[in-house]
């Protein structure tokens, strides 16, 4: 039975994880202190301990939101278009990955901005992020890569493909490309950028897998 205290727990618990989703976007994990989102919250100062042990415990809880995120965004760009040509799973999951970042529908504004406060301030919360989101991922999208070129997803050339592929789309992601793309964030200019994207990339795929041809064929007697 849910009485009026556990209805107020919860209440408190939501706001505290409110206000430092809100801080930590804006200031990072190391300028933020438990007093400060006790006050944003409008709780207790023992309330974070109380609820979440620690501040790193309510970070991780912060931290948990985004991942779940990241997490159902991976299996939507990957799991979907299973069993289609791998030219064409690329192109959906680079399309996903766009309209997931850029359109943002489901996705909070201190999200992106707590993850570009990481890659600038880190915190132990940056290797949480790349271990249940950065690697699962990466691993994917190599064994999607690796299947285009025909080489091992561990090959150095698969890996240098993915890491094109991602740093394209993550820098559409910077504040710095509103500057220069209007209305990024619609439906319209999401398909354009990830159309672009899929047909540079898998250009320069197939340049790659050709220059290993041709070097195969000098070497051979």
């Amino acid at each position: 039975m849910t009485t009026q205290a556990s209805i107020t727990d919860q209440e408190t618990r939501q706001r505290l994880l409110d206000a430092a989703a809100r801080l930590f976007a804006e200031h990072g994990f190391n300028k933020v202190s438990v007093r400060d989102i006790c006050k944003e919250a409008g709780a207790n100062v023992a309330a974070v301990n109380y609820y979440f042990r620690d501040k790193w415990g309510l970070y991780r809880e912060v931290l948990q939101v985004i991942i779940d995120y990241s997490q159902r965004t991976r299996e939507l760009a990957h799991d979907a278009s299973a069993g289609k040509p791998p030219e064409e799973r690329l192109r959906h999951y680079i399309r996903v990955f766009l309209e997931r970042a850029l359109g943002g529908e489901l996705q909070e504004p201190w999200q992106g901005k707590l993850i570009c406060r990481e890659m600038s301030d880190p915190s132990p919360g940056l290797d949480l992020f790349f271990d249940e989101v950065i690697r699962p991922n990466a691993a994917r999208v190599a064994a999607l890569v690796g299947e285009i070129m025909r080489l091992p997803a561990t090959d150095p050339r698969v890996g240098a493909c993915v890491g094109s592929i991602q740093t394209q789309m993550v820098g559409y992601m910077n504040p710095i490309a509103r500057k220069f793309v209007p209305r990024l964030n619609t439906p319209e200019v999401v398909d354009a950028i990830a159309e672009h994207i899929a047909d540079f990339s898998l250009a320069g795929m197939r340049a790659i897998a050709q220059k290993k041809e041709e070097t195969k064929q000098e070497v051979e007697p």
